[in-house]
């Protein structure tokens, strides 16, 4: 889970000026990290060969 002191860590490496977009970016970014860091805390996570396996799928 996102929590505040990660949040206000992030913000204060922006610049002095920045735009709406470029927070909520951040906000996006931070807790894609943070569901996929659960998520391999939780196990849920699958090995390289795996992946390639379900990549020849797409690609």
């Amino acid at each position: 889970m996102l929590t505040k002191k990660k949040l206000l860590s992030t913000l204060k490496t922006l610049p002095e000026k920045f735009s709406v977009e470029e927070v909520i970016d951040r906000i996006i970014l931070l807790q894609k990290i943070e569901i996929g860091l659960e998520q391999s805390k939780a196990g849920k996570i699958h090995s390289t060969k795996e992946a390639k396996a379900k990549l020849k799928k797409w690609l």
